[in-house]
């Protein structure tokens, strides 16, 4: 099993997290690769072959990978989804 995602705060990094990279507030967390956690639009084992990290999407950027969300000073946690 992978190790769960962490942010740079050390907090867990969970689906549906509502997140800010740098002057972006957009982002969302929309797939878990060490859960196999992911929205309606990426569903179990969608990014899975990458083998560990997040997948989140803003506005602004687009879709992300971060294998290491941990290691991303600028990426910081809004709120939780529930």
């Amino acid at each position: 099993m992978t190790e769960q995602a962490k942010y740079f705060d050390g907090k867990d990094v969970r689906l549906g997290d509502s997140v800010r990279l740098a002057d972006d507030p957009s982002g969302v967390v929309v797939y878990v690769i060490g859960t196999g956690e992911g929205d309606e639009n990426n569903p179990p084992g969608s990014w899975d072959y990458l083998e560990r990290g997040v997948m989140i999407e803003f506005e602004k950027y687009g879709l992300h990978h971060y294998p290491d969300p941990s290691e991303e000073p600028d990426l910081s946690l809004i709120s939780r989804s529930v």
